[in-house]
């Protein structure tokens, strides 16, 4: 019997319906994937069936019976449970209080030790290290989300709803989320997920609904469509030439970097970055490729030598990397990339205040400069008074993209592109890349995607703990062989 379902559910915010009857129903002991681009409405239908959002027309159901939830705790009680994508948590309390908040152990008189002793049950359930007393603030992103896992699981959920819960997870991580997965669904718990990882869907998923501008496209169970087919059905037309073709570059040497070393993280890194070239940066999580990125634009102390364009320069900061024509789009757009309570022409500007005045800034120009970046990075927002928070993933990024551009570096440095973005943009995404190659200008990519790192780079150096392990190029440049220098494998594949 269906556990909970939307049935001919249409929703508008003003004037503007974002969902248009849409059916949808969860079935106990099944993954059920949502996938669409961003802005399809996945986060709309994950709102309402959540609590968070009521529908405009249609109804929800509740083991075959209409309800009405009045908030996320009300939808919570009745064992709806949310991992969502934007974590949820106190960043001051420890991770036992925030697993356990609003819920805590003990009544007047809390008990602590047993709050602690069940997070720590949980969190080896996860396989996770993390203490139960360290605070939220002190966890890396990933070790977040292993809490906001650890969170859900400790819910008891007859419905658990997944909203990119893998987009920052290393590979061991996702692992381990793929076995609770498969766990909840012997234990009869219906699962939504919501994911951009189309290779995760076609593993995990018994049923999958596909959305395209707020309507449900297709329906189809396990086996019945190939992630080519998942893409195709979700942008409305055939994916060709994913990553657009690689052009020639010149070697003349626009960025050459010797003996890079960032203490604890980065070892006597040394390479040379040519005028027109790709760079791909290639290795594990916490192989050292952010932090070697975060010293060559003075966010971490380093030492060693660089030169841009043969001559040397001394970078201590982001301004430093500035005037010396680097720029870097930041891994984690929503927290050290935009201000998301802010407008976009605001967010645009922040990085290149000086050229819009000094006493007074010119807002007239800033509005043309916003328009410009609109148009160049397509950048789809209702008006340009909107805040950024209210824009989808995607353009969220095209945004980070048009900030970071508009200083106009010649050499950009782009961690993890199109993290928790869909198909569609990323094609987009990729475009922008290679377009700013063909203009002369000099990108360094670094992606956890292996077939991004390689559809986009035109050279790809691999790091391992802190290292560079090798350099691949033509031929070579396959997944196997920068997994084997990822990981120190020596000798061919069999």
């Amino acid at each position: 019997m269906t556990v909970l379902a939307l049935q001919d559910v249409s929703r508008r915010f003003g004037p503007i319906e974002v969902l248009h009857h849409v059916d949808l129903a969860l079935e106990p002991g099944q993954v059920h994937a949502l996938i669409g681009e961003n802005g399809a409405g996945k986060s709309t239908i994950m709102k309402i069936l959540g609590g968070f959002l009521d529908p405009t027309e249609g109804q929800i159901l509740l083991d075959g019976q209409a309800v009405r939830f009045a908030s996320g705790p009300r939808a919570e009680a009745q064992g709806i449970v949310v991992i969502h994508q934007e974590f949820n948590l106190a960043a001051d309390l420890s991770v036992a209080a925030n697993i356990f908040l609003g819920r805590e152990t003990g009544g007047w008189r809390l008990d602590h030790q047993a709050m602690r002793r069940d997070t720590a049950a949980l969190l080896d359930r996860l396989h996770s290290p993390i203490s139960p007393d360290t605070p939220i603030r002190d966890l890396s992103v990933p070790n977040r989300q292993m809490v906001e896992i650890a969170k859900a699981l400790s819910r008891k959920a007859r419905v658990l709803i997944m909203d990119e819960p893998s987009a920052v997870l290393t590979h061991r991580e996702v692992g381990t989320l793929y076995e609770q997965i498969d766990r909840l669904r012997r234990e009869g718990v219906a699962i939504l997920y919501c994911s951009h990882r189309l290779d995760e869907v076609a593993h995990l998923a018994d049923r999958i609904t596909v959305l395209r501008d707020g309507r449900v496209v297709r329906q189809a169970m396990r086996g019945e469509l190939t992630e080519d087919g998942m893409a195709t059905a979700m942008v409305g037309r055939e994916l060709q030439d994913f990553y657009p073709p690689k052009g020639s570059h010149s070697d003349r040497p626009a960025l050459q970097v010797t003996g890079l070393t960032v203490p604890g993280k980065v070892h006597d890194a040394s390479f040379t970055l040519h005028e027109g070239e790709v760079l791909g940066l290639a290795g594990l999580v916490g192989s050292g490729r952010t932090e070697l990125a975060e010293g060559l634009v003075g966010l971490r102390a380093s030492t060693g030598e660089i030169r841009v364009n043969g001559q040397p320069v001394a970078i201590r900061s982001l301004r430093d990397a500035f005037a010396s024509g680097l720029a870097y789009l930041t891994e984690d757009r929503k927290e050290a990339g935009l201000l998301l309570d802010k407008g976009l022409r605001e967010n645009l500007t922040l990085a290149s205040l000086s050229r819009f005045g000094h006493l007074r800034l010119d807002t007239q120009a800033e509005d043309v400069a916003l328009d410009r970046a609109t148009g160049e990075f397509d950048i789809r927002a209702p008006s340009r008074t909107m805040i950024a928070g209210k824009l989808s993933g995607g353009n969220q990024q095209k945004l980070l993209l048009a900030k970071t551009m508009l200083p106009d570096p010649r050499i950009i440095i782009i961690d993890e592109p199109t993290r928790g973005i869909d198909v569609g943009t990323k094609a987009q995404i990729y475009a922008f890349i290679r377009d700013l190659a063909t203009q002369g200008r000099s990108l360094i990519v670094i992606s956890s995607e292996m077939t991004e790192v390689i559809g986009l780079a035109d050279r790809v150096l691999v790091m391992r703990e802190g290292r560079i392990a090798g350099e691949v190029t033509g031929n070579d440049m396959t997944e196997d062989r920068i997994v084997r220098l990822a990981m120190g494998v020596r000798g061919e594949a069999a």
